[in-house]
């Protein structure tokens, strides 16, 4: 019970902590503005790095980002977590570098890359409703055969020796349509670009939390 009183009373602190330093940052205080970015710079950094695959364009977005802050600095709300509200401006940006993509070659190869390692990793408990039924929408446009094999062991966690049996199918069979259906929802990601700007931003906002 104490335990619980003690733990209650910490986190209301870091609330009242985190409210005024919002508090200062709206009233155009910069050592809050220097505290919050020093709180947060490395994580949305990593962040950024992990999903573009450059420093030089993780550095820039997140210079971009901070800059973005301090000039709506009125628009912070205290009540609300500061932390939330990077997300939406990093999100934002991502949704913009990765629309450039389109006519940068350099830009499309960050966004393929992004994008596989995202889908490889991601657990789909963990991305939007509308994402996953646009993903979902993807799967619907495989082989029959193949979106079957790759349902059962990936949506379903099946083994390649369960599936193989249970379709009377051999387990290189099975692995070469995980495989084929791999690359074909990696590129079709990839083309549909604000899917994959979806599924990237759901598990950037996974990390930051």
């Amino acid at each position: 019970m104490y335990r619980d009183i003690n733990r209650y009373k910490l986190i209301s602190q870091g609330h009242n902590e985190e409210r005024h330093l919002l508090e200062q940052l709206r009233a155009g205080n910069h050592d809050a503005f220097v505290e919050i970015y020093h709180r947060y710079k490395l994580r949305l950094a990593g962040n950024f790095l992990r999903i573009l695959k450059s420093p030089e364009l993780a550095e820039e977005l997140l210079q971009e980002l901070f800059v973005r802050l301090w000039m709506r600095r009125e628009q912070v709300d205290p009540e609300q977590s500061i932390k939330s509200y990077l997300f939406r401006i990093g999100e934002n940006l991502i949704r913009d570098t990765f629309r450039k993509a389109a006519k940068d070659r350099v830009m499309q190869q960050h966004l393929l890359a992004a994008i596989s390692e995202t889908y490889s990793h991601v657990e789909e408990s963990l991305i939007s409703s509308e994402t996953r039924t646009a993903l979902h929408r993807a799967i619907d446009l495989l082989p029959p055969k193949r979106r079957e094999v790759f349902i059962l062991c990936k949506m379903e966690s099946r083994s390649y020796e369960e599936v193989s049996k249970l379709l009377n199918i051999s387990p290189g069979t099975v692995n070469d349509h995980i495989r084929k259906a791999n690359r074909f929802l990696r590129q079709y990601l990839t083309t549909h670009a604000e899917l994959g700007v979806l599924l990237v931003s759901s598990a950037m906002l996974y990390h930051i939390s």
